[in-house]
């Protein structure tokens, strides 16, 4: 190795830097993308200098952001198919675990994605988990910057707790994301593999369907409606907005109850569907939880019979 470094004339840390700094640009582009295309839904006609100045990318400055978008056909008089992302030479990217993945219990599948909120003239970033089974918001986060530390990290341990303070395992769980830096950044795949938890990845933002429209339900049902006008109000706003949206919005595919009362209804009498099977066989047979939080609380679900007869999840 020593000789590889010597023919690039550079010291083996030189090297690793600007090795880091590669993979922390490719990251940074990978996620660029993405927003990119959410941008253009929401101004159509929006030029590539103003999402600049909106965007403020860490790793580029305005002429190199205009030639990326340049480069990937992202100007307005020929744009391409969002299917045509960046060179994925050097970066990470996971098998997509859900396809053909019957998702039928809590903490077996986390879904996440990052989108942006707009507040006067500046773009603010809110990452979101939800567990793919309860439809319940485990984790989210409002930041400034698309760094790690500020999005997919912070969301990940928030996400974490909240699945400690109910009891629920984690080894196994399978965290499915696109393909954005902040999903494969060191620090963000070193929590991942402390706690058991496998890595997923679509490579398309289309087949990461549930947590895309969730950030539609958050971002048009909700915050759209209140009066924001500074980072301190959207943080507010999306706080309320996830405690409701668990809490006190009805779910039909959980048969008009709440993320929240489905989980206690579930932990608390286990779901009998195929077989009826009972809790008991449930803890024996799924890693997803331990012993059930919160049981023997009364919610306005109560009366619901047992078999929820709920239409097992296939992700094509």
């Amino acid at each position: 190795m020593n000789a590889m470094y010597k023919s690039v004339g550079l010291s083996k840390q030189a090297y690793h830097q600007k090795l880091n700094r590669y993979l922390i640009r490719s990251s940074e582009q990978k996620q660029l993308l993405l927003l990119i295309h959410l941008i253009r839904e929401d101004h159509p006609t929006m030029g590539i200098r103003d999402m600049y100045y909106k965007l403020k990318p860490e790793t580029m400055g305005r002429d190199a952001f205009e030639l990326f978008c340049r480069e990937e056909g992202l100007m307005l008089e020929r744009l391409k198919s969002y299917k045509r992302t960046t060179n994925s030479s050097g970066v990470i990217r996971f098998n997509n675990l859900l396809i053909g993945l019957k998702i039928n219990t809590l903490n077996q599948v986390w879904q996440s994605d990052i989108t942006y909120y707009e507040v006067g003239d500046v773009f603010y970033y809110i990452t979101f988990i939800e567990d793919a089974f309860s439809r319940k918001i485990r984790g989210h986060f409002v930041s400034t910057r698309l760094k790690t530390e500020q999005t997919t990290l912070k969301a990940i341990k928030i996400a974490i707790k909240d699945s400690v303070k109910n009891n629920l395992n984690l080894d196994g769980l399978i965290f499915h994301s696109d393909g954005g830096g902040q999903y494969y950044d060191k620090e963000f795949l070193k929590l991942t593999a402390k706690h058991g938890i496998i890595n997923s990845m679509c490579e398309y933002p289309w087949d990461n369907g549930k947590v895309e429209r969730l950030n539609g339900v958050i971002k048009n049902n909700y915050l759209k409606h209140r009066k924001i006008s500074s980072l301190d109000d959207l943080i507010k706003e999306v706080d309320r907005s996830v405690y409701l949206y668990n809490h006190e919005k009805p779910h039909i595919n959980l048969k008009r109850m709440t993320p929240v009362m489905f989980e206690n209804y579930y932990l608390c009498n286990g779901q009998k569907t195929d077989g009826e099977k009972s809790a008991t066989e449930l803890k024996t047979q799924h890693k997803g939880f331990n012993s059930p939080s919160g049981c023997g609380q009364k919610t306005s679900g109560s009366n619901i019979a047992l078999d929820l007869k709920l239409n097992v999840n296939k992700v094509n």
